[in-house]
């Protein structure tokens, strides 16, 4: 293999420039040398790497260093629903090709199109910043965001095996519960503070939905995991898809319910996207996904005390890698503190269910 990288370049952990062009040629992919060498922001658990090559764009996205136990598995399956999103009308980032040979960088990766757009956690464009109403459309684009993943068909899309339907929601306790007692195994990790949680997992046990309706699910659907247009209030992509399966795609509306702030915004020093005045609230995200679905949204507070369950997990998950020397601290700090919240909001609701 040969490959070519233009002069000094950003040193990237997990990204060996040289390899990543020699397989680049392998694959027929554009020549060239690697430039404009950027590491993207915005993320806690991936590497996202930009770069110019053959007169094309390019994002690069693979596991972090320190990998996960399954991450290389997680990053081959973003890639294939990548790739099968190609045919729907869910806004995505293209996929341009995957590598699943973890000996090329060391984990699986995938190279994907830019997409204009921004996290709107992290930079707001100024339409939004200035305009209730625009953020207002955007609260309605989630819900729609949310409903268009539900009205993919999986099986056309080739994603049938992508996830196992039957026995879906009751396996969910049990699968998250087990992978918070694996972060036990992190040097350092003490623990969760969250004594709320038994009691969350007997309430969910306790009171599962008899049926649903199967179809895609992103598996972490909120407002830090999408990019927006700048021109108009508009998605431009729904990103993230590490955690895609196939299940029950209300879990999603409950993932953007359990995150969604209240009208005081969110809370201070915490993620998330500010101003928040002109949002539409929980009631009107209902409606809209209720109307664009057709789905039967009468266990919706189910769905909403599981997605918090399962969301505070995963984020308890990187403050067990830093307590191990694996993650940013301060962000392994805060997305504790995050999770602590969407505890405690699960806690609330079935009080209040």
């Amino acid at each position: 293999m040969s490959g070519a990288v233009d002069g000094p370049a950003v040193a990237v952990p997990g990204v060996d420039l040289g390899r990543l062009a020699a397989w680049m040629d392998d694959q027929g992919l554009p020549a060239g040398p690697i430039t404009a060498v950027e590491r993207l922001a915005g993320g806690t658990q991936n590497v996202l790497v930009r770069f110019d090559r053959g007169g094309l764009r390019f994002v690069l996205r693979r596991p972090p260093v320190h990998k996960r136990p399954d991450s290389d598995r997680t990053m081959r399956r973003e890639a294939r629903v990548l790739a099968a999103l190609a045919s729907t009308a869910v806004p995505h980032p293209r996929l341009l090709a995957a590598c699943a040979d973890e000996t090329v960088l060391g984990a699986a990766f995938y190279l994907m199109e830019p997409v204009d757009g921004a996290n709107p956690t992290v930079e707001l464009p100024a339409g939004y910043r200035t305009s209730p109403g625009w953020r207002h459309r955007l609260g309605l684009a989630m819900a729609e965001g949310a409903a268009a993943i539900a009205a993919v068909d999986h099986v056309a899309a080739g994603l049938a095996d992508l996830g196992r339907p039957d026995g879906y929601l009751e396996r969910q306790v049990g699968r998250w519960r087990s992978q918070l007692e694996s972060y036990h195994t992190l040097p350092g990790y003490p623990g969760p503070e969250a004594p709320e949680l038994d009691a969350i997992g007997a309430w969910l046990d306790a009171h599962r939905p008899d049926d649903f309706r199967p179809g895609l699910v992103h598996g972490d659907y909120h407002l830090a995991n999408v990019l927006v247009t700048a021109d108009r209030p508009a998605l431009a992509a729904i990103i993230d898809w590490e955690l895609a399966t196939i299940g029950d795609p209300l879990l999603d509306l409950g993932g953007l319910l359990s995150t969604w702030p209240g009208p005081e915004g969110p809370p201070p020093g915490a993620l998330g996207v500010r101003p928040w005045d002109g949002f539409p609230t929980a009631a009107e995200l209902v409606a809209r996904y209720g109307e664009v679905s057709g789905r039967d949204l009468r266990s919706l507070p189910w769905y909403e005390v599981l997605a918090g369950y399962k969301i505070g997990i995963i984020l308890e998950g990187t403050y067990a890698r830093a307590c191990a020397g694996q993650a940013d601290p301060a962000v392994g700090r805060q997305l504790r503190a995050t999770a602590r919240r969407l505890f405690a909001q699960a806690s609330a609701r079935i009080a209040a269910a």
